[in-house]
């Protein structure tokens, strides 16, 4: 009750984050490394509450290949089947005799139709052979025209290709402290009036019971024009922040989260795009500072950016810190 009645007098809660407030509801964190948020819907049938399209759209780049190649194998095996059950004899150009190589010429025979390709050598003979593989044809072309579909969607979909650190850190800040994560962008991108917002969920006691309380944290700076290098996004650990007085022990013991919203314009695709994250307390640092990730280059005449040191930081004692805090709030 004494970390809620510090909460109530410094720091105005927020209603319209879309979390609910009763913590029994939830199971784990809110927001996944990832930015997705961490729910599994039920009461609707797979097929029903699954998109197909965004699936492919946010699925990695060898699950996506890999998935075209098991449904184009798949398919043509269907259709080698559907081949072998009407009679190969009715294939001409044939020159084998036993079955399996007899099953392999109709696989090879299903993949020149699906894709349009048409040797020659083995043609369909009989109206129901001739119709299985002009449906083929039919099915192919469409089916093409849809994984082109998707890979130049995939190609072409605006992407922040933004990095977070994996840790955020508890670190000094001018004659106090402050809560600070780091990002960086990790392609050849250039993005401008880039725009960071964090939100902190908590769980607090409220009349005997635990409620999520959520809370917009103030940023030393909201924007910033460009983003060539990295940011390290600070939160002051003032008088008015709901992190005011939180010691090591009260990360380690309360239940919390960061949710970081990030979102810039992108000079490349000429389009507004936004990712996220989430620091659970767990994965907050408390005393620790970022290393630097930038340095001159050894002829002068550039400045190199390693991303390997995104989450680089070095331990630091903030009990002097601590005392500098409390002397200032007294006075």
């Amino acid at each position: 009750m004494a970390l809620l009645r510090k909460l109530n007098t410094r720091a105005k809660s927020e209603i319209n984050t879309g979390f609910g407030v009763n913590t029994a509801d939830y199971g784990g964190r809110f927001i996944n490394k990832d930015g997705k948020a961490n729910l599994e819907k039920r009461g609707v049938s797979f097929l029903e509450r699954t998109s197909w399209f965004h699936t492919m759209l946010d699925m990695s780049r060898w699950k996506f290949l890999l998935t075209i190649l098991i449904v184009y194998i798949l398919v043509n095996i269907v259709f080698a089947i559907v081949y072998y059950l009407i009679g190969v004899q009715h294939l001409a150009g044939m020159n084998t005799n036993s079955e399996l190589e007899k099953f392999g010429e109709a696989f090879f025979f299903s993949t020149q139709t699906y894709t349009t390709v048409g040797y020659g050598r083995v043609s369909p003979t009989g109206f129901l052979s001739s119709a299985v593989a002009a449906f083929e044809a039919l099915l192919g072309l469409l089916s093409f025209a849809l994984a082109t579909g998707l890979m130049y969607a995939r190609f072409s979909r605006p992407t922040a290709y933004i990095k977070f650190s994996e840790n955020a850190v508890i670190a000094p800040f001018k004659d106090g402290i402050a809560l600070m994560l780091r990002i960086v962008p990790f392609k050849n991108t250039s993005l401008t009036d880039v725009e960071a917002k964090i939100t902190l969920g908590l769980v607090t006691e409220e009349d005997g019971r635990n409620t999520n309380r959520f809370y917009s944290l103030e940023l030393e700076y909201s924007t910033v024009n460009t983003l060539p290098l990295s940011w390290t996004i600070v939160h002051p650990i003032t008088e008015n922040s709901p992190l005011y007085d939180f010691t090591k022990e009260d990360f380690a013991s309360c239940r919390g989260e960061l949710f970081v919203f990030i979102k810039a314009f992108d000079d490349m695709y000429s389009n507004t795009v936004v990712t996220r994250s989430s620091y659970t307390f767990g994965e907050i640092v408390y005393g620790a500072k970022f290393n630097p990730m930038y340095h001159r280059s050894a002829e002068a005449s550039s400045t190199v950016l390693d991303i390997q040191k995104l989450n680089s930081f070095t331990s630091y004692d903030l009990s002097d810190r601590m005392i500098v805090t409390s002397k200032a709030a007294e006075n």
